[in-house]
């Protein structure tokens, strides 16, 4: 009998956790050696679309509004009765609310294998959010970090190394797959001049958290601006901060030559009219948007943080700056914008280092074999430290 495997996602939105998550599923139902089974803590979101054909069965949710009310123990007894009459072998979870909820559930329900994930390295928790963390993993057999940097970080926290596995985010080269857009198309549909024929700068970033530093991205554009006629900027992502974003581009000047376009539908057709692509991160576990800019075959510049030099080598693949060091950021722009031929030949070298590194292949072969070797009984400790999440940890 194939091993029953569960995968706790928080949502079905358009973040790279989800969406990695949800590739994860897809990849491992197609693979065929287990009997994938898929639950969140939140029913909504576009990428339930994507799992419609998995024959997946029942996705339940799990809902919370926190994690100190009546709900939460409520939802808590619903997943720990789900977990033992699905008879769950092993438990998948993937970010902190799900880290937390499904551990501790895991743990409850008594499931054999636990693995819980890390994709961040700093900027993004509390202290108590971090303190209550650290109570899941002791209740995982393993926890899955996306990059070496975030592996070095839970190490520095206590985590005994052979509990993390490296597994790096898996990318779907199909997603930036854009021999059959045209540009014109393209254009009118970003909201720009179909003949336009300046240069494009994009992100491609949530503008739910300050951490992804956008004010930084934004007087980096300026010097651009200053220097290279006719270039534009192009701002990919959602959230409650794009007001404030907005009005850093009104204060800088550069509202015109600024386009906020919101949540990013079709990637490839993006970066399919990107000359250059930047992420301006003060903290990073390992960025999905750099793995799409260097399969698109794009010259990327991108903060020096998490795991952002496992995948960008420099002047090779782009180019990395301290964070916060716009200055040097907009003089990597413009020599890449002033060279378009060795821009082309660093996005030629960023998509062969996807192939070879960060392909769906490679991340669903590592994780398979990081089930076998749980399921197996090998390396599991014989000992947790039964722990379990009090009001007061949280």
């Amino acid at each position: 009998m194939k091993p029953r495997v569960l995968q706790l996602i928080d949502s079905f939105q358009q973040g790279g956790s989800e969406r990695q998550a949800i590739q994860l599923t897809r990849l491992l139902r197609k693979s065929g050696r287990y009997n994938v089974l898929l639950a969140s803590l939140n029913p909504d979101g576009p990428l339930r679309a994507e799992i419609e054909n998995l024959d997946l069965g029942e996705t339940p949710s799990y809902p919370l509004t926190s994690f100190y009310d009546r709900n939460a123990v409520t939802q808590l007894r619903r997943l720990v009765r789900h977990l033992r009459e699905a008879r769950i072998n092993l438990l998948h979870t993937h970010d902190f609310y799900t880290n937390i909820f499904g551990m501790t559930a895991g743990f409850l329900a008594g499931v054999p294998v636990r693995i819980a994930s890390r994709r961040d390295t700093t900027g993004m928790r509390s202290r108590s959010q971090e303190r209550a963390q650290r109570v899941a993993y002791s209740l995982a057999h393993h926890i899955v970090s996306n990059s070496e940097a975030v592996r070095q970080k839970l190490a520095k926290e206590g985590i005994s190394k052979e509990k993390i596995a490296v597994i790096y985010n898996g990318l779907d080269l199909e997603r930036v797959t854009f021999a059959s857009f045209a540009r014109k198309d393209t254009l009118e549909t970003l909201g720009l001049d179909s003949e336009f024929t300046g240069p494009i700068v994009t992100i491609v970033a949530n503008m739910r958290h300050d951490v992804k530093d956008y004010p930084m991205f934004l007087r980096a554009a300026r010097q651009v601006n200053e220097t290279v006629s006719g270039a534009v900027f192009l701002l990919a992502g959602e959230g409650e901060l794009m007001d404030s974003i907005k009005a850093v581009a009104f204060e800088l000047g550069i509202a015109s030559k600024t386009f906020c376009l919101g949540r990013c539908e079709n990637v490839a057709q993006l970066l399919s009219v990107s000359d250059v692509c930047v992420l301006s991160s003060r903290a990073e576990g390992f960025s999905n948007s750099i793995l799409e800019y260097m399969a698109a075959g794009r010259p990327v510049v991108a903060t020096d943080v998490g795991g952002a030099r496992e995948a960008v080598l420099e002047g090779e693949t782009g180019y990395l700056v301290p964070s916060g060091d716009y200055g040097l950021m907009a003089e990597r722009i413009i020599s890449l914008l002033n060279e378009p031929s060795r821009a082309a030949e660093m996005g030629k070298s960023g998509r062969r280092l996807t192939e070879q590194k960060f392909s769906c292949e490679a991340q669903l072969k590592k994780t398979e074999a990081l089930y076998e070797k749980l399921l197996s009984g090998k390396r599991v400790p014989e000992r947790l430290k039964m722990e379990v999440p009090t009001r007061e940890s949280l």
